[in-house]
Formats: C-alpha cells, sequence, structure tokens
C-alpha cells in the first residue's frame, strides 16, 4: 500500500548496521559494564584482599615506626613519598589490573573492538533547546526513568533485606571492638556488595537485551529505503541496462568480427557455442576466437552458417572450452586430441587436409 512505503518494517541491511556501528551507534548497557565491575571488584578484593591488607599493614609498621625523634628528623621526605606510593601500588595494582581487564571484557562482551571518533564530533542540532525539551519528555525518556526508577527499587530492597538479615553480626561487631570489629564489619560489607553484585548483574543483563531490542527497532529500514541502499549498492538499474547493452554490442561486433575467420564453431548444441581457429603458419595451437551463452551462442550460429564455418555439436567439450578458455586464448593441451579430431574432420570436408598436416599432436 502506498501509506505503508514510510513505515519501517524491513530488518536492517548489513551496510546499514556498518554504517551505524562506524558512527557509534552500538547496543551497550552502561549497567552491564558497572554491575560487572562490582562483581569483579568484590571478587577481586576476596581472592587479593589478604595480598593488599599484608602490604598495607607491612608498610604501616616500616614507615610510621620510628625509634626515637632524632631519626624522625633526619628522614628524607622526597625518598619516602616514592617509597609509600610504590607500596601503595604494589598492593592496589593487582586489584586495579583485574578491574581493567573487566571493563575491557565487559566492552568487547557488548559491542566487540571499535574505534570511532564520530560521537565526539560537534553536532548544532543537540544544543536546539526545542529539540531537546522534545527529548526530555519523550517516550523513551519516560520509559528509561520508569526502568531506573524499576532498578533503584529493587537494589534497596535487596540491600535492605541482606543489611537486615545480618544485624546480628554486625551487633556483634559492635560489641567486639577492636581489630576484630573490623574483620566482622569487612566480611558483613563483602557479602552484602557480592549479594547487590549479582543483583546488579542480572539487572543489566535484562537492560542489555532490551537495548539490543531497541537498538534492532532504530535500525530498521522501510521498503523505500532498502531499495534505495540496494541501488547504491549495486548501481542505477537504468545505469546497469545500459551498460550491460553496451557490452552486448561490444561482444556482438566481435562476434561478427571474429566468427566469420574461425575454422570451427563447437556447441552444446543451443546454450553454448564456442568458435576455433587454427592457422599452422601463425599459431602454436588453436586459439578461441569467440564464445557465447544463449544469445551469444545463437548469434554465433547464425554468423557462421552466414560465413560457411562448420558447426560442430560436442556437449562436453563445448562446455569445457567455455568454462576454462577465455576468447583469444589458446586452446590448453588436454583439449589437443578431441580439437585436432574436429579439424581433421571439418578439413577433410573443405578438402584442407594439408592445411592439418603441423595441427597439435595428440
Amino acid at each position: 500500500m502506498p501509506g505503508d512505503a514510510g513505515e519501517k518494517t524491513e530488518a536492517a541491511t548489513p551496510r546499514r548496521r556498518q554504517e551505524a556501528r562506524e558512527k557509534g551507534q552500538v547496543a551497550r548497557s552502561h549497567d552491564l559494564g558497572s554491575a560487572l565491575l562490582l562483581l569483579g571488584g568484590m571478587l577481586a578484593l576476596r581472592w587479593l584482599g589478604p595480598w593488599t591488607m599484608q602490604v598495607l599493614v607491612a608498610a604501616v609498621e616500616r614507615y610510621l615506626v620510628v625509634d626515637d625523634a632524632a631519626s624522625a628528623a633526619r628522614l628524607d621526605l622526597a625518598p619516602l613519598v616514592a617509597s609509600v606510593g610504590l607500596c601503595v601500588l604494589s598492593a592496589t595494582g593487582p586489584i586495579m589490573v583485574a578491574l581493567l581487564l573487566v571493563a575491557l571484557l565487559s566492552h568487547l562482551a557488548q559491542i566487540g573492538f571499535l574505534v570511532t571518533s564520530e560521537p565526539l564530533r560537534p553536532n548544532l542540532t543537540r544544543l536546539n533547546p526545542i529539540a531537546g525539551f522534545g527529548r526530555l519528555f519523550s517516550s523513551r525518556t519516560l520509559v528509561q526513568l520508569a526502568m531506573n526508577l524499576t532498578k533503584l527499587m529493587v537494589v534497596t530492597w535487596v540491600g535492605y533485606l541482606a543489611i537486615e538479615s545480618r544485624l546480628d553480626k554486625i551487633m556483634l561487631a559492635m560489641d567486639v571492638g577492636g581489630w576484630q570489629q573490623l574483620v566482622v564489619i569487612s566480611r558483613v560489607l563483602y557479602e552484602v556488595g557480592l549479594i547487590l553484585a549479582i543483583v546488579l548483574l542480572v539487572i543489566a543483563v535484562i537492560d542489555f537485551a532490551w537495548q539490543r531490542w531497541r537498538h534492532e527497532r532504530d535500525l530498521r529500514m522501510s521498503k523505500e529505503e532498502v531499495k534505495e541502499e540496494l541501488r547504491r549498492m549495486e548501481g542505477d538499474p537504468i545505469v546497469k541496462q545500459r551498460r550491460r547493452r553496451m557490452q552486448l554490442v561490444a561482444a556482438l561486433q566481435h562476434i561478427r568480427k571474429n566468427v566469420p575467420t574461425a575454422d570451427v564453431v563447437v556447441t552444446n548444441p543451443t546454450e553454448l557455442a564456442v568458435a576455433i581457429k587454427y592457422d599452422v603458419a601463425t599459431m602454436q595451437a588453436p586459439k578461441v576466437v569467440a564464445k557465447g551463452q544463449d544469445y551469444l551462442a545463437a548469434k554465433i550460429r547464425e554468423i557462421a552458417v552466414q560465413s560457411g564455418v562448420p558447426i560442430v555439436e560436442r556437449k562436453p567439450l563445448a562446455q569445457a572450452l567455455f568454462k576454462t578458455v577465455e576468447v583469444g586464448q589458446e586452446v590448453p593441451e588436454q583439449f589437443y586430441k578431441a580439437i585436432a579430431e574436429i579439424l581433421a574432420y571439418v578439413y577433410e570436408l573443405a578438402g584442407k587436409a594439408g592445411r592439418f598436416r603441423r595441427a597439435p599432436a595428440a
């Protein structure tokens, strides 16, 4: 229907997807990256935390314990600061590297390897206050707001339940005090953080699926857009038709020029035709001077009849020559025997057996 011409009902073509990707328009969930970072951070603390704590405690014992005031006065501040920095870096470096790897893997898992500066280019249309106001109250923005509020309520509720179930441990830590209190509180925080990270990861996976669906919907094209893209990729049909017509005219001119000089035309019998010429004085082997399929094959046969060129039906030979030998090329050695027999037969009929004395050997 004419009214449906502008409706985006067609799936995006590969070219449309590539153009969108080059512009940085990809399906991506920021929540998924954040959730994976939180979960990776919690696991990194679980596995690398003891090492970090050991290095930091050793640093405290090394740098904060001074024998006397005279020794403290002789301390050089610059080397001390550098040494402390290296110590902190060695303590937190493994965790930072782990978080960096998680961030990279999260990015690659969502959109693969992509480097583009297109999103950084200034776009003056974004400064339009009317358009910005429209985006602020668009259905997409309202849906995103509703989803964010839902995420916040779910995370708050899960966090509340996780903390409530561990109130006894928290109260016990308050009574214990000292180093043991820090250990208990840290364990509680780790357990709550791990639960929240898993919940956020589940929500982020759902959000990523929704982002993919929305991205696919935004990339959809109308039938007219698909036709226009095919026209751009394959060329305008009118231009293609004109080009084919020109190629056909050139092929016909070549056929009219070379077929009358051929010694024989090998046919399929109707679909293919290959014109072969052999001149003992100038050629080392027979040469294909023209070939054609369907319409061109019919023209070759027609010109051959008009010019008195013999036509011989050899289906396998015609197919093999048409597929493997281009116009102007000599016939390969594996076809010498078959062509020699055909030429000998043709020359015998024409009374030109003498021409074939130096024909290619079988």
